[in-house]
């Protein structure tokens, strides 16, 4: 068996993982990170690419107001009984540091987004705006050849393989038809993506989580990192003191071990992918299938059954197992089908939820967690945990429907395929949704009158400042707004995932902890595969990111600490 030496050994490409790995690079250790999957950047690549960072130096340039003691407060009232002080005061100390880092030393670049508020920013200490910072677009010809390493945005969420997730392009896109501005900008990006897609196959203008995994793969190349793809790792290796010293790492299709003299990181992106954990763990799931989760599919757990095999722990007592986003299924021409995340449109004036008894169950404009939570409760007693996002013609054609675009692009072909009802009545969508069609009819009944009274009096649309950021201020009613025009449209929810909460236990210097929790030695873990320090709760955009790129700081200053002589 071949033999290669290094100081760190990373497993996983994804934000978590790269962080600790350039870290400990510019600290001048060797660092090898071995990735399952032939393309880089894991889920990170597929993101929205925000990452909640209280205290950074973007929010803090933005003018953003905010203390170490209101962001403890915000979190305390929302994480309850599953705060962990210590790792939490490791983040909220490291964080400013990090990002820092991050903008000074390498490609890595952030904006803020001061109007992106807290998901409950009512609790105490939570804000109404500024804490999330999001990755800066790039242009995917930084990396040079190795745009063919980089994984792409996920293509539900693309038009055509174009990027228009950012902030800034959806508004524009949304408002095409309308504005000589938003027209003009649409123009300019989708001519630059047509002379990409001549000159190099795809689009290069990254945005989101794909302009993050190309910045953070850009730092690492910059800094030296040897980075293994189509290199999955089948076993840790340890000294006779339990000390882990490196792994066995799969690479071309012969075993390699791997020396680590500082120490391994897990970072293999937590367990959307595995059944067998999923069955066990996520309630709606059955037996692991009756979950879509948009996260690549090599992400089947195998950094956290490592952990486990070392000694570690994974606490299964949170709240929720998982970051939940409700999905519909899109249909793709070889006849399998992929979820589309429902980020936006629900909180659209003119959308509603129901559940197949025709009734809504939750305030659209809540989070994507706390919609799958409330969707979750609502289907108790029913068949099926799922749920039908409703509207009529102009909101269909304003905003789009899922998968669906919105005016002037052509949606027949998903009516078609099954992907899009429509019914010439409330009563025939009812009937071919299999939801009761007389309470579908008395609940559009009550969502007009309540819109016509400008009060959405049963579950309070725009009474948050998350679902006022949903809205269209554009609109005459910018956050509930009627469903009164035939055809109507609907498209089935399930639940997916943005990632696994429940991972390896960690202390505030990421090490993996063991039994009685003391340290396995040499052993590290950032990004999912580390326990969330969010207690299985959702507190805002980028609540898995943020702490997967400070963790995997963390760990990489922890390592150049062992190395150090």
């Amino acid at each position: 068996m071949d033999l290669v030496s290094c100081d760190v050994l990373v497993m996983g490409s994804g934000a978590g993982g790269l962080a600790a790995a350039i870290t400990a690079a510019h600290a001048g250790l060797k660092v090898i990170v071995a990735e399952k999957a032939p393309l880089i950047g894991g889920t990170t690549a597929r993101s929205g690419g925000y990452l909640w960072a209280p205290l950074s130096g973007p929010t803090r340039r933005a003018g953003i107001e905010d203390s170490a003691e209101n962001v403890r407060r915000y979190m305390m009232a929302e994480i309850g009984n599953h705060y962990e002080a210590d790792r939490v005061d490791a983040f909220l100390a490291a964080c400013t540091e990090a990002v820092a880092f991050f903008e000074d030393h390498t490609a890595l670049q952030f904006d803020p987004a001061p109007q992106l508020p807290d998901y409950h920013a009512e609790t105490p200490g939570g804000l109404d705006g500024g804490r999330p910072i999001v990755a800066r677009p790039c242009d995917g010809r930084i990396l040079g050849s190795e745009i063919r390493r980089l994984r792409p945005p996920l293509r539900e969420i693309t038009v055509a393989g174009m990027m228009i997730g950012s902030s800034k392009d959806l508004p524009h896109f949304l408002n095409a038809t309308r504005s000589v501005r938003s027209a003009v900008h649409v123009a300019g990006v989708m001519a630059r993506y047509g002379l990409d897609l001549a000159r190099h196959g795809r689009s290069m203008r990254l945005t989101n989580g794909n302009a993050l995994a190309a910045r953070l793969l850009r730092s690492a190349l910059d800094a030296g990192v040897d980075i293994w793809t189509e290199a999955p790792v089948s076993g840790l290796l340890h000294d006779d003191k339990g000390r882990v010293t490196g792994a066995t790492v799969e690479r071309e299709g012969a075993p390699v071990t791997v020396r680590a003299s500082a120490g391994v990181v897990l970072a293999a992106g937590g367990f959307p992918q595995d059944m067998a954990r999923r069955a066990r763990m996520f309630p709606h799931a059955g037996d692991g299938s009756q979950h879509w989760s948009p996260a690549p599919e090599a992400n089947t757990g195998d950094g956290i059954a490592l952990g486990l095999a070392a000694g570690g722990q994974v606490p299964e007592d949170l709240p929720n197992a998982a970051a939940w986003v409700p999905v519909s299924l899109v249909p793709r021409p070889d006849g399998s089908r992929h979820p589309f995340p429902h980020f936006v449109d629900r909180g659209k004036p003119g959308m509603i939820a129901v559940t197949r008894n025709g009734r809504r169950f939750v305030n659209e404009g809540k989070s994507y967690h706390d919609f799958c939570e409330a969707m979750q409760a609502a289907c108790r007693d029913l068949p099926a945990v799922e749920a039908w996002l409703i509207c009529d013609h102009p909101t269909f054609r304003r905003y789009g429907l899922g998968f669906a675009k919105p005016a002037p692009l052509p949606y027949s072909h998903l009516i078609r395929a099954g992907y899009v009802l429509r019914g010439a009545t409330l009563a025939d969508l009812g009937r071919q949704a299999e939801i009761d069609p007389g309470a579908l009819e008395a609940t559009v009944a009550r969502v007009n009158a309540d819109a016509s009274a400008g009060e959405d009096t049963e579950f309070g649309r725009g009474s948050t400042a998350y679902s006022r950021y949903l809205g269209d201020p554009a609109a005459p009613s910018p956050y509930f707004g009627a469903v009164k025009v035939a055809p109507f449209y609907a498209v089935r929810l399930v639940i997916g995932d943005l990632g696994t909460f429940a991972g390896l236990k960690t202390d505030g210097r990421a090490r993996v902890l063991g039994t009685g929790g003391v340290p396995v030695p040499g052993l590290f873990a950032a990004g999912n595969d580390a326990h969330s320090i969010m207690g299985g709760n959702y507190l805002g955009g980028g609540i898995t990111l943020g702490p997967a790129v400070v963790f995997g700081y963390i760990a990489g200053r922890e390592l150049a600490a062992i190395r150090a002589p």
